[in-house]
């Protein structure tokens, strides 16, 4: 069956690029090792769902399965949710397959035969095309494309032979201690202009306030550890009605992250900050000021 052969163990972004696949008129057919994400996957509108039966539920030990099994259905493309285990098997499957793979993109289309893409480079300064013949592999982030209707389609089970040179040995979920930030409709980002870790609390208190949820830029999560997940170009992308930063320079691969965003407003004591560029609103001042006086305001 020719189309477009989807794989992510994201159940959200699956649906994104069913979307994508759909609105380029091919057919969508989706992939999993897992029964339960097939019961979920089947109802995102694909034309198929595949479950890939064999001796792991690990799909990196189906790469060269994979591989093998989009060529004997002649698929015309492989697109691959943007995660930690998405971007692994895009890159083996490519591999095996001795094709073209463009990661990361933010547009695609078919024309004449070829997929044209593009994708923001250089922390978001500037935006490459390129252009693929024949079969080849896409990686596509959360955030990009719209889902498709929703729609019931059949789950086929077909066996494939797992790759004998790596073993899973278990599989746990990350349990995450606050709601999906690429969700949220209102966030509160915190930067390095709060001075020490018990202050974010001043940003939960601002959060409590108007129902929203804390983000943080990347030095906050991979340096400091305050908080474990962070907004920007290798981080979330985040795209929600209001998104308040506190103490955020702005640095443009934060920026890239918060770009789509309805309303910016920053606040930060340098009048110069990156930050104020990309705002809709901006304070210039001190946010341990500015913050408790804002809260007490909007509780009102």
């Amino acid at each position: 069956m020719a189309g477009v052969y989807i794989y992510s163990d994201n159940i959200d972004l699956a649906a994104e690029i069913v979307g994508f696949a759909k609105g380029t008129g091919k057919s969508a057919v989706i992939l999993t090792t897992s029964s339960e994400a097939a019961d979920l996957l089947k109802n995102v509108g694909a034309d198929k769902v595949l479950l890939l039966t064999g001796s792991s539920r690990y799909i990196g030990n189906y790469a060269k399965a994979v591989a093998e099994l989009l060529e004997t259905e002649r698929a015309e493309l492989f697109a691959v949710g943007s995660t930690v285990i998405g971007r692994e098997l895009a890159a083996s499957v490519a591999g095996y397959l001795d094709c073209a793979m463009v990661s990361d993109v933010r547009s695609a289309h078919f024309d004449g035969g070829k997929l044209f893409t593009e994708k923001i480079i250089f922390g978001g300064a500037v935006s490459q095309s390129e252009e693929m013949s024949g079969l080849g592999v896409i990686s596509i982030p959360a955030g990009v494309f719209e889902k498709a209707t929703v729609c019931t389609c059949e789950v086929t089970e077909t066996f494939v032979s797992a790759d004998a040179r790596t073993l899973s040995v278990s599989q746990e979920p990350i349990v995450k201690q606050s709601r999906d930030l690429s969700k949220a409709q209102k966030i509160v980002c915190i930067g390095l202009g709060v001075n020490k870790e018990d202050d974010v609390q001043i940003a939960r208190n601002l959060a409590d306030a108007i129902g929203a949820e804390v983000g943080c830029t990347r030095s906050i999560a991979e340096d400091l550890k305050w908080l474990p997940d962070y907004i920007g170009i290798t981080g979330i992308i985040v795209k929600p009605q209001l998104y308040i930063s506190m103490g955020v320079s702005g640095q443009i691969q934060h920026v890239f992250g918060i770009r789509d965003s309805k309303i910016i407003v920053a606040i930060d004591t340098n009048e110069k900050a990156p930050i104020f560029r990309v705002a809709d609103y901006g304070i210039v001042g001190d946010l341990y000021e500015v913050i408790p006086m804002l809260t007490e305001a909007l509780k009102k």
